[in-house]
């Protein structure tokens, strides 16, 4: 049975699946793109397809793992995500607009939240109330796995948020197709949405990290594991987080159909990496992150971690000029 998939590079790209006898390389692909896309011409699914491509043994502690998914062109790859999803992850977006408010109505997150909360599991054919939603970027700002979370250099801040993302390619059909789950950090400027939350936008707009496998099959509805920070080789932030559909306020169903609903998310051979939200974050509790800090997230299923260092970049002004 295979488990997940690996894109590595040992000199040559490659894609190996997971079995719960280790890594087999699986023959006559490079990319998990090229396997998805023969999937869905084939009508195979992604797991039953890679079972009959089968090769040799890869050891992937002796090779370089990569992002799990990737395009060949960055532009389409599409970032994005959702946000106050999860049971718990109103309170601290509530208690940081309160505090800058200043007033004792519900902050519009936590309106927010509570919407969720009433209405973000419809039944089957109904149509469940809109979530946050939010851009990151395209395929250009995902981290590889080990590769630095670079902060721009006018960021106020580098933070981690532990999540799941789900996986997309639109047929060509225009059908999207959910090939899996990833493990990732979806990181952000949580300083500069505290300044006020019309900003959450340019929050966003930082890179991302995905951990190495692509999850195949169903995400269990209860999903536990452990966000840290490792700073000279020590850690000195840790705390558990949950995600999957019993720790959430929203059906994954209902935050696919939000974003598939939009006809310029559904433009036939793209891909789409979707963070599904946390309700975990350090910056809740006042930890301050440092450049070389290292973020480790971990949590079963998934049997490698999402790890990166965070680093800051060059401030670039750019200079518009007139033709």
């Amino acid at each position: 049975m295979i488990i997940s998939l690996v894109q590595f590079d040992d000199g040559a790209r490659g894609v190996a699946a997971l079995t719960p006898d280790g890594a087999r390389r699986v023959i006559g692909v490079s990319t998990v793109f090229a396997l998805a896309d023969l999937a869905v011409q084939s009508e195979m699914g992604l797991a039953a397809l890679a079972e009959t491509r089968l090769g040799d043994v890869v050891d992937l502690a002796g090779v370089r793992v990569l992002s799990p998914i990737d395009h060949a062109d960055d532009a389409h790859l599409l970032v994005s995500g959702t946000g106050l999803t999860h049971l718990g992850s109103a309170e601290g977006r509530d208690q940081m607009h309160r505090k800058a408010a200043e007033h004792p109505d519900p902050t519009d997150s936590m309106k927010m939240f509570l919407m969720g909360v009433d209405g973000g599991k419809p039944a089957a054919g109904e149509t469940g109330v809109q979530p946050e939603w939010f851009y990151k970027g395209d395929g250009a700002i995902l981290a590889a796995p080990g590769e630095p979370l670079t902060m721009p250099g006018f960021a106020l801040d580098g933070g981690e948020e532990p999540e799941i993302a789900g996986i997309y390619l639109i047929a060509s059909d225009g059908t999207p197709v959910r090939l899996g789950f990833a493990l990732g950090n979806e990181f952000s400027d949580h300083v500069t949405e505290r300044g006020n939350y019309l900003w959450l936008a340019h929050s966003k707009l930082r890179p991302a990290a995905l951990g190495p496998e692509l999850l195949l099959g169903d995400l269990p509805a209860d999903v536990r594991g452990t966000s840290r920070i490792v700073r000279d080789g020590a850690t000195v932030w840790e705390k558990p987080f949950l995600s999957g559909e019993a720790n959430m306020s929203h059906s994954i169903a209902n935050l696919e159909h939000h974003h598939f609903k939009y006809a310029g998310f559904r433009r036939p051979g793209d891909v789409h990496v979707h963070f599904f939200g946390t309700a975990t974050l350090s910056f809740s509790e006042g930890f301050q992150t440092r450049p070389g800090d290292v973020f480790e997230i971990a949590a079963a299923p998934f049997t490698l971690p999402v790890s990166n260092p965070l680093a800051v970049g060059e401030t670039v002004v750019p200079q518009v000029r007139a033709l």
